[in-house]
């Protein structure tokens, strides 16, 4: 047995000493490694990087949220009379256009200026785009509960997904908003604990390292939430976004399922 033993000590010590190499080797490499990036990923998250949606940046480009924007002014000049709150029918869409041209104005390329001004007039937008719907959509309900909207069905389709698709940049507009102070206070870092939660903040390696949250995420969270009723791939954290998506899913119910049963009426 000793002799047994003794000729499995020399390979027992080669084996330690083998994995100290190796030990000593990876940790050798973890130290070129430039801090940020990982060999082989293409300068994928790696140990100690921050994503960008945690960090200072140069803010988001104005143009995504002023074509939304412009559409959903646009898509006001499509309802009929009877659907519009306030008249002459383009009062509330000119003053609409008339703040989206200061906004553009003041911050044309990439939203990063802090000022109470601009965060007013841009909230002062979403707010009178959000009037503006609230009351098509009261009146396109009590119209077809009453009987005296709808009479035909391609007309009541076409207000019906003019004010459905209004819905859905208005609500996209009110999350670009508020997730995590605004898009000024996002690019500047100013929160740390986001309001939505995108797949790209939980699986990072799955995206570039500059991926941060812009207009273009939160219209697609809207338009999910609008259609399916319910969240999808992104998940609110905050009562103010469970209760903001639970109002849009609502509004979208009552929307759909009235313009739809009174339009199947109609072709019947």
């Amino acid at each position: 047995m000793d002799a047994h033993d003794g000729r499995r000590d020399p390979d027992s010590a080669l084996i330690l000493e083998g994995i100290r190499a190796l030990h000593d080797r990876l940790s050798e490499l973890e130290h070129r490694v430039v801090p940020g990036e990982r060999p082989g990923f293409g300068g994928h998250p790696g140990p100690g990087f921050t994503p960008a949606w945690k960090r200072p940046t140069a803010g988001e480009a104005r143009w995504q949220v002023t074509v939304a924007v412009a559409v959903a002014v646009a898509l006001q000049f499509r309802l009929p009379g009877g659907l519009v709150l306030l008249h002459p029918v383009w009062l509330l869409p000119a003053l609409e256009g008339l703040l989206l041209v200061i906004l553009v104005t003041a911050n044309p390329h990439r939203i990063n200026t802090e000022s109470r001004a601009l965060r007013l007039l841009s909230l002062t937008l979403a707010a009178l785009l959000s009037l503006a719907n609230a009351g098509s959509v009261a009146r396109l309900v009590v119209g077809l509960v009453q009987g005296t909207e709808g009479n035909t069905a391609g007309p009541l389709l076409v207000a019906g997904g003019s004010i459905w698709l209004t819905n859905v940049i208005v609500f996209a507009l009110w999350y670009w908003e508020f997730d995590r102070g605004g898009p000024v206070a996002r690019a500047n870092a100013v929160r740390a604990y986001p309001d939505f939660q995108f797949v790209q903040m939980v699986a990072p390696q799955l995206a570039p390292p500059d991926w941060e949250p812009s207009f273009g995420d939160y219209l697609y969270l809207s338009f999910t939430n609008a259609a399916a009723f319910s969240p999808t791939d992104v998940l609110p954290m905050s009562r103010w976004a469970k209760m903001g998506m639970t109002a849009q899913a609502a509004v979208s119910i009552v929307t759909v399922a009235l313009v739809v049963a009174r339009a199947v009426n109609i072709l019947k």
